[in-house]
Protein backbone atom coordinates (compact mmCIF):
# COMPACT_ATOMS: atom_id res chain seq x y z
CA UNK A 1 0.00 0.00 0.00
CA UNK A 2 1.26 3.45 -0.84
CA UNK A 3 2.33 5.53 2.15
CA UNK A 4 0.48 8.68 3.17
CA UNK A 5 2.20 11.89 2.18
CA UNK A 6 2.39 15.21 3.97
CA UNK A 7 0.28 17.75 2.04
CA UNK A 8 2.39 20.38 0.29
CA UNK A 9 1.59 24.03 0.66
CA UNK A 10 2.38 25.15 -2.88
CA UNK A 11 -0.13 25.03 -5.71
CA UNK A 12 2.41 23.10 -7.79
CA UNK A 13 2.74 20.47 -5.09
CA UNK A 14 -1.03 20.21 -4.76
CA UNK A 15 -1.39 19.64 -8.48
CA UNK A 16 1.62 17.33 -8.89
CA UNK A 17 0.47 14.38 -6.76
CA UNK A 18 -3.05 13.03 -6.28
CA UNK A 19 -3.17 12.98 -2.47
CA UNK A 20 -4.55 16.52 -2.09
CA UNK A 21 -7.90 16.98 -0.31
CA UNK A 22 -10.91 18.70 -1.92
CA UNK A 23 -10.29 21.71 0.31
CA UNK A 24 -6.67 22.01 -0.83
CA UNK A 25 -7.66 21.63 -4.48
CA UNK A 26 -10.39 24.27 -4.21
CA UNK A 27 -8.13 26.72 -2.44
CA UNK A 28 -5.47 26.17 -5.11
CA UNK A 29 -8.02 26.77 -7.87
CA UNK A 30 -9.18 29.98 -6.18
CA UNK A 31 -5.60 31.16 -5.73
CA UNK A 32 -4.87 30.60 -9.42
CA UNK A 33 -8.04 32.42 -10.46
CA UNK A 34 -9.14 29.62 -12.77
CA UNK A 35 -12.33 27.61 -13.19
CA UNK A 36 -13.36 26.68 -9.66
CA UNK A 37 -15.73 23.95 -10.83
CA UNK A 38 -12.64 21.91 -11.78
CA UNK A 39 -9.96 20.47 -9.51
CA UNK A 40 -7.03 21.00 -11.89
CA UNK A 41 -6.52 17.23 -12.21
CA UNK A 42 -7.50 14.99 -15.12
CA UNK A 43 -9.39 11.74 -15.59
CA UNK A 44 -8.17 9.39 -18.28
CA UNK A 45 -10.80 6.93 -19.49
CA UNK A 46 -9.32 3.91 -21.24
CA UNK A 47 -10.79 2.08 -24.19
CA UNK A 48 -12.65 -1.13 -23.37
CA UNK A 49 -10.20 -3.86 -22.45
CA UNK A 50 -7.21 -1.51 -22.62
CA UNK A 51 -6.73 -0.64 -18.95
CA UNK A 52 -3.54 -2.69 -18.54
CA UNK A 53 -2.07 -1.16 -21.70
CA UNK A 54 -3.07 2.31 -20.56
CA UNK A 55 -1.45 1.84 -17.17
CA UNK A 56 1.74 0.57 -18.81
CA UNK A 57 1.79 3.58 -21.10
CA UNK A 58 1.48 5.96 -18.15
CA UNK A 59 4.43 4.29 -16.48
CA UNK A 60 6.81 3.60 -19.38
CA UNK A 61 5.87 6.09 -22.09
CA UNK A 62 4.84 8.99 -19.88
CA UNK A 63 7.12 8.24 -16.93
CA UNK A 64 4.52 8.76 -14.22
CA UNK A 65 4.55 7.23 -10.76
CA UNK A 66 1.36 5.15 -10.96
CA UNK A 67 -0.60 3.50 -8.14
CA UNK A 68 -3.26 0.84 -8.64
CA UNK A 69 -6.44 0.49 -6.57
CA UNK A 70 -5.71 -3.25 -6.45
CA UNK A 71 -2.73 -2.45 -4.23
CA UNK A 72 -5.23 -1.57 -1.48
CA UNK A 73 -7.22 -4.16 0.48
CA UNK A 74 -10.56 -4.69 -1.22
CA UNK A 75 -9.62 -1.84 -3.59
CA UNK A 76 -10.66 0.59 -0.84
CA UNK A 77 -8.25 3.28 -1.95
CA UNK A 78 -8.21 6.57 -0.04
CA UNK A 79 -6.44 9.10 -2.26
CA UNK A 80 -5.04 10.69 0.89
CA UNK A 81 -2.93 7.52 1.20
CA UNK A 82 -1.60 7.70 -2.37
CA UNK A 83 1.80 8.94 -1.20
CA UNK A 84 3.85 10.49 -4.00
CA UNK A 85 1.85 8.79 -6.78
CA UNK A 86 1.11 11.06 -9.74
CA UNK A 87 -1.66 8.83 -11.07
CA UNK A 88 -4.12 6.28 -9.68
CA UNK A 89 -5.75 3.57 -11.78
CA UNK A 90 -9.22 2.25 -10.97
CA UNK A 91 -9.05 -1.09 -12.80
CA UNK A 92 -12.66 -2.21 -12.38
CA UNK A 93 -13.93 0.79 -14.35
CA UNK A 94 -10.94 1.50 -16.62
CA UNK A 95 -10.25 5.06 -15.44
CA UNK A 96 -7.10 6.76 -14.14
CA UNK A 97 -6.73 9.98 -12.15
CA UNK A 98 -3.71 12.09 -13.11
CA UNK A 99 -2.41 15.07 -11.14
CA UNK A 100 -2.65 18.37 -13.01
CA UNK A 101 1.01 19.28 -12.67
CA UNK A 102 2.08 15.79 -13.66
CA UNK A 103 -0.21 15.90 -16.71
CA UNK A 104 1.36 19.17 -17.85
CA UNK A 105 4.90 17.96 -17.19
CA UNK A 106 4.41 14.70 -19.07
CA UNK A 107 2.42 16.01 -22.01
CA UNK A 108 -0.97 14.53 -21.16
CA UNK A 109 -3.68 16.72 -22.69
CA UNK A 110 -7.36 16.46 -23.55
CA UNK A 111 -6.26 15.54 -27.09
CA UNK A 112 -4.13 12.64 -25.85
CA UNK A 113 -6.62 10.04 -27.05
CA UNK A 114 -6.26 11.14 -30.68
CA UNK A 115 -3.19 8.95 -31.21
CA UNK A 116 -4.18 5.83 -33.09
CA UNK A 117 -2.02 3.59 -30.94
CA UNK A 118 -3.33 5.07 -27.67
CA UNK A 119 -5.20 2.94 -25.15
CA UNK A 120 -7.04 6.08 -24.10
CA UNK A 121 -10.61 6.91 -25.04
CA UNK A 122 -10.53 10.42 -23.58
CA UNK A 123 -8.80 12.75 -21.16
CA UNK A 124 -11.14 15.09 -19.30
CA UNK A 125 -10.89 17.62 -16.49
CA UNK A 126 -11.94 16.42 -13.05
CA UNK A 127 -14.81 18.30 -11.40
CA UNK A 128 -15.81 18.93 -7.81
CA UNK A 129 -18.90 17.01 -6.60
CA UNK A 130 -21.43 17.87 -3.90
CA UNK A 131 -24.19 16.27 -1.86
CA UNK A 132 -26.38 19.13 -3.09
CA UNK A 133 -25.81 21.47 -5.99
CA UNK A 134 -23.75 24.33 -4.59
CA UNK A 135 -21.40 26.87 -6.06
CA UNK A 136 -17.72 26.82 -5.05
CA UNK A 137 -18.27 30.18 -3.32
CA UNK A 138 -21.07 28.73 -1.20
CA UNK A 139 -18.93 25.73 -0.38
CA UNK A 140 -15.94 27.84 0.60
CA UNK A 141 -18.12 29.68 3.11
CA UNK A 142 -19.36 26.35 4.39
CA UNK A 143 -15.96 24.84 5.16
CA UNK A 144 -15.43 27.52 7.79
CA UNK A 145 -18.47 26.37 9.80
CA UNK A 146 -19.38 23.31 11.76
CA UNK A 147 -20.85 20.38 9.85
CA UNK A 148 -24.32 21.07 11.23
CA UNK A 149 -24.26 24.72 10.19
CA UNK A 150 -22.94 23.78 6.75
CA UNK A 151 -25.91 21.53 6.17
CA UNK A 152 -28.44 24.13 7.28
CA UNK A 153 -26.80 26.76 5.05
CA UNK A 154 -26.72 24.65 1.92
CA UNK A 155 -29.95 22.73 2.43
CA UNK A 156 -32.10 25.84 2.39
CA UNK A 157 -30.67 26.76 -0.99
CA UNK A 158 -31.50 23.50 -2.68
CA UNK A 159 -34.91 22.32 -1.61
CA UNK A 160 -33.66 20.10 1.22
CA UNK A 161 -35.71 21.30 4.18
CA UNK A 162 -33.79 20.68 7.39
CA UNK A 163 -36.45 20.55 10.09
CA UNK A 164 -35.57 20.22 13.76
CA UNK A 165 -36.41 17.20 15.88
CA UNK A 166 -39.02 15.27 13.90
CA UNK A 167 -41.37 12.69 15.35
CA UNK A 168 -43.27 10.29 13.13
CA UNK A 169 -47.00 10.84 12.94
CA UNK A 170 -47.92 7.24 13.64
CA UNK A 171 -46.50 3.75 13.78
CA UNK A 172 -46.53 2.19 10.32
CA UNK A 173 -44.48 3.19 7.30
CA UNK A 174 -43.50 6.46 5.70
CA UNK A 175 -45.60 7.77 2.82
CA UNK A 176 -42.70 7.02 0.50
CA UNK A 177 -42.50 3.34 1.41
CA UNK A 178 -46.28 3.03 1.06
CA UNK A 179 -46.23 4.66 -2.38
CA UNK A 180 -43.58 2.14 -3.49
CA UNK A 181 -45.62 -0.77 -2.04
CA UNK A 182 -42.75 -1.76 0.23
CA UNK A 183 -44.63 -2.77 3.42
CA UNK A 184 -46.66 -5.54 1.76
CA UNK A 185 -43.68 -7.05 -0.10
CA UNK A 186 -42.41 -10.50 0.85
CA UNK A 187 -38.84 -9.41 0.13
CA UNK A 188 -36.38 -7.52 2.31
CA UNK A 189 -33.06 -7.48 0.41
CA UNK A 190 -31.66 -10.47 2.30
CA UNK A 191 -28.29 -11.53 0.85
CA UNK A 192 -28.02 -8.51 -1.47
CA UNK A 193 -25.10 -6.11 -1.16
CA UNK A 194 -26.16 -2.46 -1.32
CA UNK A 195 -23.48 0.22 -1.49
CA UNK A 196 -24.39 3.76 -0.45
CA UNK A 197 -21.79 6.28 -1.64
CA UNK A 198 -22.27 9.53 0.26
CA UNK A 199 -21.01 11.45 3.33
CA UNK A 200 -20.58 8.26 5.36
CA UNK A 201 -22.81 6.91 8.11
CA UNK A 202 -23.35 7.20 11.85
CA UNK A 203 -21.83 3.84 12.72
CA UNK A 204 -23.12 4.12 16.29
CA UNK A 205 -26.74 4.82 15.39
CA UNK A 206 -28.77 2.74 17.87
CA UNK A 207 -31.33 1.60 15.29
CA UNK A 208 -28.54 -0.18 13.37
CA UNK A 209 -26.97 -1.84 16.43
CA UNK A 210 -25.74 -5.33 15.58
CA UNK A 211 -26.15 -4.74 11.86
CA UNK A 212 -23.02 -5.86 9.93
CA UNK A 213 -21.72 -2.87 7.99
CA UNK A 214 -18.76 -2.86 5.61
CA UNK A 215 -17.39 0.65 5.43
CA UNK A 216 -14.51 2.53 3.87
CA UNK A 217 -13.51 6.13 3.41
CA UNK A 218 -12.21 7.62 0.18
CA UNK A 219 -11.78 11.21 1.39
CA UNK A 220 -9.16 11.16 4.15
CA UNK A 221 -11.77 11.42 6.94
CA UNK A 222 -13.29 8.70 9.15
CA UNK A 223 -16.45 7.07 7.83
CA UNK A 224 -18.40 8.55 10.75
CA UNK A 225 -20.94 10.95 9.26
CA UNK A 226 -20.82 14.50 10.65
CA UNK A 227 -22.95 15.87 7.83
CA UNK A 228 -26.16 13.83 7.91
CA UNK A 229 -26.84 13.32 4.20
CA UNK A 230 -25.23 9.87 4.07
CA UNK A 231 -26.93 8.59 7.22
CA UNK A 232 -30.28 9.72 5.81
CA UNK A 233 -29.88 8.08 2.39
CA UNK A 234 -28.51 4.84 3.86
CA UNK A 235 -31.44 4.76 6.28
CA UNK A 236 -33.97 4.92 3.45
CA UNK A 237 -32.23 2.26 1.37
CA UNK A 238 -31.35 -0.18 4.15
CA UNK A 239 -32.91 1.00 7.45
CA UNK A 240 -34.70 -1.19 10.01
CA UNK A 241 -38.12 -2.74 9.54
CA UNK A 242 -39.27 -1.87 13.06
CA UNK A 243 -37.39 1.03 14.65
CA UNK A 244 -37.93 1.16 18.43
CA UNK A 245 -40.59 3.42 19.88
CA UNK A 246 -43.56 5.05 18.15
CA UNK A 247 -41.73 5.45 14.84
CA UNK A 248 -42.66 4.76 11.27
CA UNK A 249 -40.70 2.23 9.27
CA UNK A 250 -38.40 4.24 7.01
CA UNK A 251 -36.02 1.59 5.61
CA UNK A 252 -36.71 -0.37 2.42
CA UNK A 253 -34.27 -3.31 2.14
CA UNK A 254 -33.86 -3.88 5.88
CA UNK A 255 -31.97 -7.18 5.59
CA UNK A 256 -29.58 -6.15 2.84
CA UNK A 257 -25.79 -6.17 3.37
CA UNK A 258 -24.79 -2.56 3.93
CA UNK A 259 -21.65 -1.22 2.22
CA UNK A 260 -20.96 2.39 3.20
CA UNK A 261 -18.50 4.36 1.08
CA UNK A 262 -17.61 7.84 2.33
CA UNK A 263 -16.94 9.63 -0.97
CA UNK A 264 -17.89 13.11 0.26
CA UNK A 265 -16.36 14.94 3.20
CA UNK A 266 -18.25 16.09 6.29
CA UNK A 267 -18.94 19.38 4.51
CA UNK A 268 -20.69 17.50 1.68
CA UNK A 269 -17.94 18.00 -0.89
CA UNK A 270 -15.74 15.72 -2.93
CA UNK A 271 -14.15 15.22 -6.29
CA UNK A 272 -15.02 13.07 -9.26
CA UNK A 273 -12.11 10.72 -8.58
CA UNK A 274 -13.32 10.08 -5.04
CA UNK A 275 -16.75 9.13 -6.38
CA UNK A 276 -15.12 6.89 -8.99
CA UNK A 277 -12.93 5.30 -6.30
CA UNK A 278 -16.11 4.43 -4.39
CA UNK A 279 -17.78 3.02 -7.49
CA UNK A 280 -14.65 0.98 -8.28
CA UNK A 281 -14.70 -0.42 -4.71
CA UNK A 282 -18.42 -1.25 -4.84
CA UNK A 283 -18.03 -3.04 -8.18
CA UNK A 284 -14.95 -4.93 -6.95
CA UNK A 285 -17.06 -6.11 -4.01
CA UNK A 286 -19.92 -7.06 -6.38
CA UNK A 287 -22.54 -4.85 -4.77
CA UNK A 288 -25.67 -5.56 -6.80
CA UNK A 289 -26.98 -2.05 -6.13
CA UNK A 290 -24.94 1.16 -5.82
CA UNK A 291 -26.81 4.26 -4.57
CA UNK A 292 -25.31 7.66 -5.43
CA UNK A 293 -27.05 10.83 -4.17
CA UNK A 294 -24.66 13.55 -5.33
CA UNK A 295 -23.36 15.29 -8.41
CA UNK A 296 -22.62 18.46 -10.35
CA UNK A 297 -24.36 20.38 -13.13
CA UNK A 298 -21.98 19.28 -15.89
CA UNK A 299 -22.34 17.31 -19.15
CA UNK A 300 -22.18 13.50 -19.21
CA UNK A 301 -18.67 12.39 -18.28
CA UNK A 302 -16.81 9.55 -20.04
CA UNK A 303 -15.47 8.33 -16.69
CA UNK A 304 -18.96 7.96 -15.23
CA UNK A 305 -20.22 6.31 -18.40
CA UNK A 306 -17.37 3.82 -18.13
CA UNK A 307 -18.15 3.19 -14.45
CA UNK A 308 -21.83 2.59 -15.24
CA UNK A 309 -20.96 0.20 -18.06
CA UNK A 310 -18.45 -1.65 -15.89
CA UNK A 311 -21.07 -2.01 -13.18
CA UNK A 312 -23.60 -3.48 -15.60
CA UNK A 313 -20.98 -5.86 -16.95
CA UNK A 314 -20.22 -7.05 -13.42
CA UNK A 315 -23.89 -7.61 -12.54
CA UNK A 316 -24.19 -4.36 -10.58
CA UNK A 317 -26.47 -1.35 -11.06
CA UNK A 318 -25.73 2.29 -10.24
CA UNK A 319 -28.71 4.52 -9.42
CA UNK A 320 -28.13 8.26 -9.03
CA UNK A 321 -29.98 11.46 -8.16
CA UNK A 322 -31.22 13.61 -11.04
CA UNK A 323 -30.46 16.82 -9.13
CA UNK A 324 -32.26 19.61 -7.27
CA UNK A 325 -31.52 22.67 -9.38
CA UNK A 326 -34.97 23.24 -10.93
CA UNK A 327 -37.53 25.83 -9.83
CA UNK A 328 -40.73 24.51 -11.35
CA UNK A 329 -42.90 25.42 -13.09
CA UNK A 330 -40.64 28.14 -14.42
CA UNK A 331 -37.15 26.67 -14.65
CA UNK A 332 -36.32 23.02 -15.32
CA UNK A 333 -32.61 22.30 -15.14
CA UNK A 334 -31.03 19.31 -16.89
CA UNK A 335 -30.11 16.14 -15.02
CA UNK A 336 -26.76 16.36 -13.24
CA UNK A 337 -23.73 14.05 -13.54
CA UNK A 338 -23.34 11.17 -12.87
CA UNK A 339 -27.09 10.53 -13.32
CA UNK A 340 -27.01 11.95 -16.85
CA UNK A 341 -24.85 9.05 -18.03
CA UNK A 342 -26.79 6.56 -20.19
CA UNK A 343 -25.28 3.64 -18.25
CA UNK A 344 -26.58 4.94 -14.89
CA UNK A 345 -30.21 4.98 -13.70
CA UNK A 346 -31.36 8.56 -13.11
CA UNK A 347 -33.95 9.17 -10.37
CA UNK A 348 -36.40 12.08 -10.24
CA UNK A 349 -38.34 13.14 -7.13
CA UNK A 350 -42.10 13.10 -6.42
CA UNK A 351 -44.19 14.60 -3.65
CA UNK A 352 -46.92 12.80 -1.70
CA UNK A 353 -49.49 13.74 -4.36
CA UNK A 354 -47.25 12.01 -6.93
CA UNK A 355 -46.46 15.29 -8.63
CA UNK A 356 -42.97 16.17 -9.77
CA UNK A 357 -41.07 17.92 -6.98
CA UNK A 358 -40.48 21.59 -7.76
CA UNK A 359 -36.69 21.18 -7.46
CA UNK A 360 -36.35 17.94 -9.45
CA UNK A 361 -34.16 18.18 -12.56
CA UNK A 362 -35.47 16.84 -15.86
CA UNK A 363 -34.42 15.61 -19.27
CA UNK A 364 -32.62 12.31 -18.77
CA UNK A 365 -34.77 10.70 -16.05
CA UNK A 366 -35.26 6.91 -16.00
CA UNK A 367 -37.55 6.44 -13.01
CA UNK A 368 -39.10 8.44 -10.16
CA UNK A 369 -39.48 7.94 -6.41
CA UNK A 370 -40.67 9.76 -3.27
CA UNK A 371 -38.35 12.65 -2.48
CA UNK A 372 -40.34 15.28 -0.56
CA UNK A 373 -40.58 15.33 3.24
CA UNK A 374 -38.70 12.06 3.59
CA UNK A 375 -38.33 10.76 7.15
CA UNK A 376 -35.18 8.70 7.79
CA UNK A 377 -32.20 8.22 10.08
CA UNK A 378 -29.85 11.05 11.09
CA UNK A 379 -26.60 11.18 13.11
CA UNK A 380 -26.81 11.24 16.89
CA UNK A 381 -28.11 12.83 19.01
CA UNK A 382 -30.99 13.79 16.71
CA UNK A 383 -31.43 10.23 15.29
CA UNK A 384 -34.04 11.20 12.67
CA UNK A 385 -34.73 13.99 10.20
CA UNK A 386 -37.23 14.87 7.47
CA UNK A 387 -35.69 16.43 4.36
CA UNK A 388 -36.34 16.62 0.63
CA UNK A 389 -34.40 16.13 -2.59
CA UNK A 390 -33.72 13.74 -5.44
CA UNK A 391 -31.06 12.53 -3.00
CA UNK A 392 -33.94 11.13 -0.94
CA UNK A 393 -35.70 9.60 -3.96
CA UNK A 394 -32.61 7.67 -5.07
CA UNK A 395 -32.34 5.32 -2.04
CA UNK A 396 -36.03 4.40 -2.44
CA UNK A 397 -35.08 3.04 -5.87
CA UNK A 398 -31.91 1.43 -4.52
CA UNK A 399 -33.85 -0.37 -1.79
CA UNK A 400 -36.52 -1.59 -4.21
CA UNK A 401 -33.79 -2.75 -6.59
CA UNK A 402 -32.28 -4.84 -3.77
CA UNK A 403 -35.68 -6.45 -3.15
CA UNK A 404 -36.03 -7.28 -6.84
CA UNK A 405 -32.48 -8.67 -6.88
CA UNK A 406 -33.38 -10.91 -3.95
CA UNK A 407 -36.46 -12.17 -5.81
CA UNK A 408 -34.38 -13.74 -8.59
CA UNK A 409 -30.69 -14.41 -9.08
CA UNK A 410 -31.18 -13.56 -12.75
CA UNK A 411 -32.04 -9.95 -11.93
CA UNK A 412 -28.64 -8.36 -12.01
CA UNK A 413 -27.18 -5.48 -14.01
CA UNK A 414 -29.17 -4.77 -17.18
CA UNK A 415 -31.88 -7.29 -16.26
CA UNK A 416 -32.41 -5.54 -12.92
CA UNK A 417 -32.61 -2.17 -14.63
CA UNK A 418 -35.18 -3.51 -17.10
CA UNK A 419 -37.27 -5.00 -14.27
CA UNK A 420 -37.33 -1.70 -12.36
CA UNK A 421 -38.62 0.23 -15.36
CA UNK A 422 -41.02 -2.50 -16.54
CA UNK A 423 -42.72 -2.71 -13.14
CA UNK A 424 -42.84 1.03 -12.38
CA UNK A 425 -46.27 2.57 -11.84
CA UNK A 426 -47.18 4.65 -14.87
CA UNK A 427 -47.81 8.31 -14.14
CA UNK A 428 -49.61 10.84 -16.40
CA UNK A 429 -46.49 12.99 -16.49
CA UNK A 430 -43.72 13.61 -19.05
CA UNK A 431 -41.12 10.85 -19.29
CA UNK A 432 -38.48 13.57 -19.17
CA UNK A 433 -39.59 14.22 -15.58
CA UNK A 434 -40.47 10.76 -14.25
CA UNK A 435 -39.08 8.26 -16.74
CA UNK A 436 -40.97 4.95 -16.61
CA UNK A 437 -42.91 6.12 -13.54
CA UNK A 438 -42.96 5.48 -9.79
CA UNK A 439 -40.68 2.66 -8.65
CA UNK A 440 -42.47 -0.35 -7.12
CA UNK A 441 -41.27 -3.10 -4.81
CA UNK A 442 -41.82 -6.73 -5.89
Amino acid sequence: MARRSTPKSSDAGTQQTIAASPDELLLAALAQGGDTTKTGRFLMTFKEGATAAGMKSLQSKRGLRVANARDFTGQAVDLADAGDAQAMVFPEIGVALVGGGAAAEHGITTADFAAEDSATHSVDPEYFMFAAQVSPGDYLKGVLRTAEMIYQDLGALHGEEAFGDVSAEAVGATWGLKACKVPQSNFNGNGIKVAVLDTGFDLGHPEFAGRPIVSNTFVGQPVQDLHGHGTHTAGTACGPQSPPGPLQRYGVAFRSQMFIGKVLTNSGSGTQAQILAGMNWAIANRCAVISVSLGAQIPPQPSYMAAGAAALGAGCLIVAAAGNASNRPGTIRPTIAPANSPTIVSVGALDSSLRVASFSCGGKVDIAAPGVNTFSSWPRPQLHNTISGTSMATPHVAGCAAMWAQSSASLRGLALRAKLTATARHLPLPATDVGAGLVQAP
